[in-house]
């Protein structure tokens, strides 16, 4: 699937919920919890995204020309934020990555309606995952 059809698909998600955000906090929440964890041996002090509150570990992986991420955070709300990520990012090639707009972020209203450390967070994951992706790029 591509990036723009799973943000699609996001923001379809988060429509349901309307203005609640409680209901929207759950659902990240959820999404979290499904995230599929980063082996224990990548929860190293080189993976931990630098600008974010929580401890958020990331690991990015090329095979097959696409890249391949995989994640875990210290605290609930920021693992659905990264879950997130992951689910739009990983599978996808280096090239579109590094150009995707994720334009979901600010639709959705994630980052109006994060506190502002944990908008900075998101921003900091972000600009990581493109930055790995951008190094993969021969």
């Amino acid at each position: 699937m591509k990036i723009e059809e799973t943000e699609k698909e996001i923001i379809e998600e988060f429509e349901i919920f309307g203005d609640d955000w409680e209901a929207k906090y759950e659902h990240l929440i959820d999404l979290g919890r499904s995230l599929p964890l980063i082996k224990e041996e990548f929860k190293t002090e080189e993976r931990i995204i630098k600008g974010c509150q929580s401890r958020v570990w990331l690991n990015s992986e090329l095979r097959d020309s696409k890249v391949f991420f995989t994640a875990d955070a210290d605290a609930i709300i920021t693992k659905g934020m990264v879950a997130l990520m992951v689910r739009v990012l990983s599978e996808q090639k280096p090239e579109d990555i590094v150009k995707a707009k994720l334009e979901f972020v600010d639709t959705v209203g994630l980052k109006e309606h994060l506190s502002p450390t944990r908008a900075n967070g998101l921003v900091s994951m972000i600009n990581k995952m493109k930055a790995d992706a951008l190094a993969f790029i021969k």
